[in-house]
């Protein structure tokens, strides 16, 4: 049995502003109408005989995440998708092994694990398919097996993994060392070798050979990890026909060190082979690589979106604005990326294209909510768009999902005003209750309990108008979150 273990809990900071913390890279489009996070679905289930996926992401992506998977055009409600919900990144290892015991303890021992990750674009899903059908021959084998991009130049934005012999005259090679990120001399020197090979990040294995080397070449981490999963299982397992969801042990997880896989073990074990891949891989980590997702002008310009451009040279624009029309115009620019969105507009040097993580942790540290969220942020109950935003006075528009329901909550800054634009509301407001029609609203006074639902099988749109001294998200206390009313949604087990 092979299953895709889908890693999708990064925030994909260096592609601000168009990722989020509130909605990260997975999330994000390109050139397509799919999103990384989709793509990656898609790649999978077009894996022959896979029947079961397990997504690793954050509890906070888990009902986006859902919504992406259910909308493919390619989506089989036959099969099982799983999900292993993080309260905090950290990294690939501990993502990675906990996958492995959540397989070996609650679906096959014997099963074997391709690691996507979701930051990936793949042309030719054919090849991959023939590598990932080696890779899983040898993983039957007891080896880890990862898969090494052959080099069309010499890139310094990738780790190296140098091999030697074949193995076995089978497809894979002996791993001989893993090199980090080199300078352009030193890229220039693997590629001239020519046994060195562009470090994809993915890998194949069983649970139980991937366990066995983690104990064995990082036991103070596998410790961590298992106390971790032990205390998981006493957790409620939510099932429902297809979907399942384990929320992972939050106090035990935030021990665990945060470490990639590469460091934590790839780097130590001697059981790894390495195939040659040469299916038209990307690594989504930087606005760079729009450079190989957008054809260029007879200037090496690339264009996403309304703009124009004159006499410039080198120049990236990525316009997000199409639905408003609003053009960017750029006269004499040369090496730059510009990146628009509704409410931030980055303007970089293509130097400095893996730098702009520093740049947002300054917005951050700046108290700008852009890096955080965007104009319009997803909730599991839908989502809302600030139209406005005062000091004493913000406009939303807020669409709730058929059978969903915000919390039970109250506000000690502010009052609100709800009027429907579409659908039926049925409302909470203190000790009454309501239902309104599209035209008709209420006003929701300061320090009542109240609760906006949508009980029927259409969307819900509501315009809300908060008025008081403070605005802030956080001017919310929630006596409950029953973000999923409907009742055939989700059942507990024990896991």
């Amino acid at each position: 049995m092979l299953i895709p273990v889908i890693l999708s809990g990064g925030n994909g900071t260096r592609l601000w502003p168009v990722s989020r913390a509130a909605y990260p890279k997975p999330f994000i489009r390109f050139n397509d109408s799919l999103s990384l996070l989709q793509t990656s679905y898609q790649r999978a289930l077009n894996l022959p005989n896979v029947t079961q996926i397990l997504t690793v992401t954050n509890s906070e992506y888990y009902y986006q995440s859902k919504i992406e998977l259910t909308t493919l055009p390619n989506f089989n409600p036959q099969k099982k998708f799983s999900f292993l919900l993080e309260p905090i990144s950290r990294n690939t290892a501990p993502a990675i092994a906990l996958s492995a015991l959540f397989v070996q303890n609650l679906i096959n021992s014997d099963a074997i694990l391709l690691i996507l990750p979701v930051d990936h674009t793949i042309i030719n899903q054919s090849k991959f398919n023939t590598c990932v059908e080696h890779a899983a021959y040898l993983a039957k084998k007891g080896l880890l097996v990862t898969f090494g991009i052959i080099p069309n130049k010499a890139e310094t934005a990738y780790g190296y993994i140098k091999y030697t012999d074949v193995y076995d005259t089978s497809q894979g090679y002996y791993v001989t060392s893993f090199h980090e990120k080199p300078s352009l001399t030193q890229a220039k020197v693997f590629i001239e070798q020519g046994n060195y090979l562009w470090n994809s990040g993915i890998f194949c294995f069983s649970a139980r050979t991937l366990l066995r080397n983690l104990e064995k070449y990082n036991p103070g981490l596998y410790i961590k990890i298992l106390h971790c999963w032990k205390l998981t299982k006493k957790n409620i397992f939510f099932q429902k026909k297809f979907f399942s969801k384990l929320i992972l042990d939050k106090k035990s997880f935030y021990q665990i060190d945060k470490i990639s896989i590469d460091y934590a073990l790839m780097e130590k074990t001697k059981n790894i082979v390495v195939i040659p891949a040469d299916f038209g891989w990307s690594d989504i980590g930087s606005w760079d690589v729009l450079d190989t997702l957008i054809k260029p002008d007879e200037n090496n310009n690339r264009i996403n979106g309304d703009a124009i451009l004159q006499k410039s040279i080198s120049t990236t624009i990525y316009n997000q604005n199409t639905s408003k029309k609003r053009v960017i115009a750029a006269l004499g620019l040369k090496n730059l990326i510009i990146v628009d969105t509704n409410d931030a507009i980055l303007i970089a040097n293509k130097l400095y294209s893996q730098n702009i993580k520093e740049l947002v942790e300054e917005l951050k540290n700046n108290d700008y909510n852009a890096y955080q969220y965007h104009q319009t942020v997803y909730r599991p109950w839908g989502k809302y768009t600030v139209l406005e935003h005062e000091k004493n006075y913000k406009l939303k528009r807020i669409v709730v999902n058929p059978h969903n329901s915000l919390s039970l909550q109250m506000h000690e800054h502010r009052c609100e005003h709800w009027i429907v634009i579409s659908g039926i509301a049925t409302v909470q407001n203190n000790q009454s209750s309501l239902t309104l029609k599209e035209q008709e609203s209420t006003f929701i006074p300061l320090g009542h309990k109240h609760c906006l639902s949508n009980l029927t099988s259409k969307e819900l749109i509501v315009i809300e108008l908060q008025l008081g001294d403070y605005l802030g998200e956080d001017d919310i206390i929630r006596f409950k979150a029953d973000y999923e009313i409907n009742p055939h949604e989700e059942q507990a087990i024990t896991c």
